[in-house]
């Protein structure tokens, strides 16, 4: 059975960071992009970043470009996603998400996480 567990969503001021991560497990995940996307309150689910297997590639969503940074430990299986100079407009759920293949930012990921809450105050 596949799992994403993401960890590390919490309450922080603006400006403050967080660290989320993924635990991905079930499978082998060779060859698997990895990434991230978030749905506020009342918005789509919206693609936020996401990595190659072999950490060459990184794609990030324009909003968040300069702030978020992606990495992946293979040999951990897991995703990471650094948020740096965070805004109120950062408050989200936020979602692991695994394919195979390249990292594309539509929605047609194999293996979804529950999710986990990131607030940013004012």
């Amino acid at each position: 059975q596949v799992q994403l567990v993401e960890s590390g969503g919490g309450l922080v001021q603006a400006g403050g960071s967080l660290r989320l991560s993924c635990a991905a497990s079930g499978r082998t995940f060779t060859s698997y992009a990895m990434g991230w996307f978030r749905q506020a309150p009342g918005k789509e689910r919206e693609f936020v970043a996401g990595i190659s297997w072999s950490r060459v590639e990184t794609y990030y969503a324009d909003s968040v470009k300069g702030r978020l940074t992606i990495s992946r430990d293979n040999a951990k299986n897991t995703v990471y996603l650094q948020m740096n100079c965070l805004k109120p407009e950062d408050t989200a759920v936020y979602y692991c998400v695994a394919r195979f293949g390249k990292v594309v930012t539509g929605m047609n990921y194999d293996y979804w996480g529950q999710g986990t809450q990131v607030t940013v105050s004012s």
